[in-house]
């Protein structure tokens, strides 16, 4: 029998889960005050950065607009270009932070049939990739193999987010914020 050897795994099996959201969890995490606990690394004007819970890869996050929105017509002007540069800032962060070879990067619209969990508000995947970063679990066994804790990601991130210019760093346990103007 192979073995799968990840002991950095335990603190995200037996992390406090975040089941006690009652409502949009993109709209209930932002308001918390503990940003590193919710994992939003970073904020602007109309938006913010969270990592994935569940990561296709290291790195995985989301760059969401405040506004509670489906549609991606429905953004105005200034919530789609504050949107826009937040991403352009998330790719910089995840170069300095990960150096991919790639990304992917993508809204998932049109409720369950685009294959999004959470299909009533907008959001944006920004997933780092490496070449050969896909293996045989997946394929094989249904499993994806993570190979870094959520923890270190978001210190990666939010480190990489705190070297840009124009970034306003509050403190240990809140986001790195941007004003887009």
């Amino acid at each position: 029998m192979d073995q799968l050897f990840a002991p950095w795994r335990i603190e995200w099996v037996s992390r406090d889960d975040d089941g006690d959201v009652e409502g949009c969890p993109f709209c209930v995490l932002p308001t918390r005050d503990d940003d590193r606990a919710s994992r939003i690394v970073a904020r602007s004007d109309h938006a913010f950065v969270i990592l994935n819970n569940y990561p296709y890869n290291p790195g995985h996050a989301m760059v969401i607009p405040d506004r509670h929105e489906g549609d991606y017509r429905g953004l105005d002007d200034a919530e789609l270009l504050d949107h826009a540069r937040l991403k352009q800032r998330t790719f910089d962060a995840m170069d300095a932070a990960f150096a991919p070879d790639g990304y992917n990067a993508g809204l998932n619209l049109g409720g369950g049939a685009a294959g999004g969990s959470i299909d009533d508000h907008l959001h944006t995947h920004v997933v780092p990739r490496w070449s050969g970063d896909t293996n045989f679990m997946p394929v094989v066994a249904d499993t994806t193999v993570i190979v870094e804790a959520v923890d270190e990601t978001y210190d990666r991130l939010r480190d990489a987010f705190a070297a840009q210019p124009g970034a306003t760093v509050p403190g240990d346990d809140r986001a790195i914020s941007f004003s887009m103007d």
